[in-house]
């Protein structure tokens, strides 16, 4: 007899039933959970926050831009007009790249590389937005608050990361370590750097007993998988979540403190 689900949480209960039966495997029930939390997320959920995010001057001078684009390494930026500090157009590195590499000269007028910009409300749900993506074929949104500032930017990466889970890209930390350090204070480390090598790293004594990772000890702490530019401290080291889903944490930026102003708490 064919059960016919009468509620969504009917539905996912039928699912993770085949799952248990082995008719799907887990990596499969993982894309079908979060395709189906997609509808119930807004842009505010997964954003870049503005004050996080790369901008481009349209007046600044053109070494300076390709310069910011070489030490990015991203592949859009959103580009501000100096006068009104509003977003006037999303510059592709590509266009910009392209005329350097053929004309051989950085004299020119950058407005006429830029691209229409998308603007979208806090409030626009994920699943809406990722079919505008596909309509429109653009890759990256600015998000407005009520008053129409500028809140932060989305990309269809972001979106498709709360479906299929990390997407491993050319700004990731790569494959071989788990910890990158940008000073003697601030290092960019993934939630699943095992606690023996974040205590021999940072001459740590975090218990191992009942978690194997960073990203563990963190979620217990908390007491939940906390959202994007959530912040905790234990002992003298505050994390920041850089990159998270609905089923895990997957990039911290982590800033050790001074000694007399850590908050000391305990590591179960």
């Amino acid at each position: 007899m064919l059960l016919k689900p009468k509620s969504r949480s009917q539905l996912i209960n039928l699912i993770r039933s085949a799952a248990n039966k082995h008719i799907l495997d887990t990596e499969t029930l993982a894309i079908v959970e979060g395709a189906m939390n997609v509808s119930d997320m807004q842009a505010r959920d997964i954003m870049v926050p503005r004050s996080q995010t790369v901008i481009i001057s349209r007046d600044a001078p053109m070494e300076k831009t390709l310069t910011l684009i070489s030490k990015t390494a991203h592949s859009r930026f959103p580009v501000i007009d100096d006068g009104s500090d509003d977003i006037i157009g999303i510059l592709l590195a590509k266009d910009l790249l392209s005329i350097v590499a053929s004309q051989r000269q950085f004299k020119f007028n950058l407005r006429e590389l830029l691209r229409p910009a998308l603007f979208i409300p806090e409030s626009k749900r994920l699943n809406i937005l990722l079919r505008e993506f596909r309509a429109h074929r653009n890759h990256m949104a600015i998000v407005v608050d009520e008053y129409g500032s500028v809140a932060g930017i989305i990309t269809i990466e972001n979106v498709l990361e709360q479906i299929v889970g990390e997407i491993e890209d050319e700004h990731d930390i790569n494959d071989d370590s788990t910890i990158m350090r940008h000073s003697d204070t601030t290092f960019t480390i993934k939630a699943l750097t095992t606690i023996e090598d974040f205590n021999q790293y940072f001459n740590a004594n975090w218990s191992y007993q009942n978690f194997d990772t960073v990203g563990g000890i963190i979620a217990n702490q908390l007491g939940y998988i906390p959202r994007r530019n959530e912040q905790i401290t234990i002992e003298h080291f505050r994390f920041t979540i850089m990159r998270t889903d609905n089923r895990r944490i997957y990039l911290l930026v982590m800033k050790i403190l001074p000694q007399l102003a850590q908050r000391r708490e305990k590591i179960v």
